[in-house]
């Protein structure tokens, strides 16, 4: 079947009914001016408003479009992954529904890939509609996390890229819960390369990644990629335990050989809630990764799907063989 479509656009959809009608307008153009076969693969991860009632009407009435259907909201990268394992393409391409990453960016990818490249990534060089907090976290988050990994992962970018059909196959294989996709496709490696681009603002509805799940989508990139917060949280202890020893001599020194007795119990109070509070934030770091392992030992799917529209009989038969196959390995 892989050879049968050119081109697969995942689009993953969380309440995206305001939107959706225009997203799926200027994906269809941009793929009509290729010229060649493609699929467009929307993946309901749970919506709650009128998203899969549009998506199945728009499924009905164009052969190019797929739509998966979740049981509930498994989360955005999740759903990319979904769209991975069902996406039928020689080249894989991802984008939002928001229409904040111009589908029109798409065609500068395909150029790139027929030049040779196996991913390519939209690399932001401005971003418009967002606050100075947003921006400024952003571009903190992207430079912490390459200090902390042993590869390459590339600032500034999110998930709207191209994958070459051989980096999908990769990434299928690579099953793990807590997921960030862009950081498991820079770990694959091959030759990638960027396309700058400039991000518009929402088109329509509100961001579907509030401060909370930016900060769990932070922690699940750091965790992902990088066990240096455990060295640091030993580090951390070896350096109190030196200084908490060097302290217990001073007032011994004092006890022994002076006539001043120790005072200050207020400060004695907050050092031991200090060095407490640090040895909970150490636990707790701990407790993050020992959480991670506790997920993947239970071995559940990443996500369910309740309905399917779009796929012929051969297609669905196709996806199950890899699925059979994976689960051997």
């Amino acid at each position: 079947m892989t050879g049968d479509i050119r081109y697969s656009v995942i689009v993953p959809l969380f309440n995206e009914e305001e939107v959706l009608h225009e997203t799926y307008c200027r994906l269809t153009r941009v793929m009509e001016t290729l010229e060649e076969s493609y699929e467009i693969l929307f993946i309901d991860d749970g919506s709650r408003d009128g998203t899969n009632r549009i998506a199945s009407e728009l499924c009905r009435s164009d052969p190019h479009l797929r739509l998966l259907t979740f049981s509930r909201n498994f989360g955005h990268q999740i759903a990319i992954t979904a769209g991975v394992d069902y996406a039928q393409g020689q080249a894989i391409l991802i984008i939002d529904a928001d229409l904040q990453d111009p589908p029109e960016v798409m065609l500068e990818m395909i150029a790139l890939w027929k030049q040779g490249y196996d991913v390519v990534y939209g690399q932001r060089i401005r971003r418009k509609g967002e606050t100075l907090f947003k921006k400024w976290t952003a571009r903190m988050f992207y430079r912490f996390l390459r200090s902390l990994t042993s590869f390459e992962i590339p600032v500034d970018t999110g998930d709207f890229r191209l994958m070459d059909r051989k980096v999908c196959d990769t990434l299928r294989g690579m099953r793990e819960k807590n997921r960030y996709v862009r950081g498991l496709v820079s770990w694959i490696g091959f030759r990638q390369t960027a396309v700058p681009y400039v991000r518009e603002e929402r088109w329509a509805g509100v961001t579907k990644y509030p401060l909370k799940k930016m900060l769990r989508f932070a922690s699940d990139a750091i965790a992902s990629f990088s066990y240096k917060p455990l060295k640091l949280a030993s580090y951390l202890g070896f350096l109190l335990s030196c200084i908490s020893f060097l302290y217990f001599m001073i007032v011994l020194w004092q006890k022994l050989f002076t006539d001043s007795t120790v005072t200050g119990w207020a400060s004695i109070v907050a050092l031991n809630l200090f060095f407490n509070g640090v040895m909970l934030m150490i636990l707790g770091i701990i407790g993050e990764y020992i959480g991670r392992i506790y997920d993947e030992s239970k071995g559940r799917p990443l996500y369910i799907i309740q309905e399917k529209m779009g796929y012929d009989e051969a297609a669905l038969s196709d996806r199950s063989r890899w699925k059979e196959k994976v689960v051997h390995l």
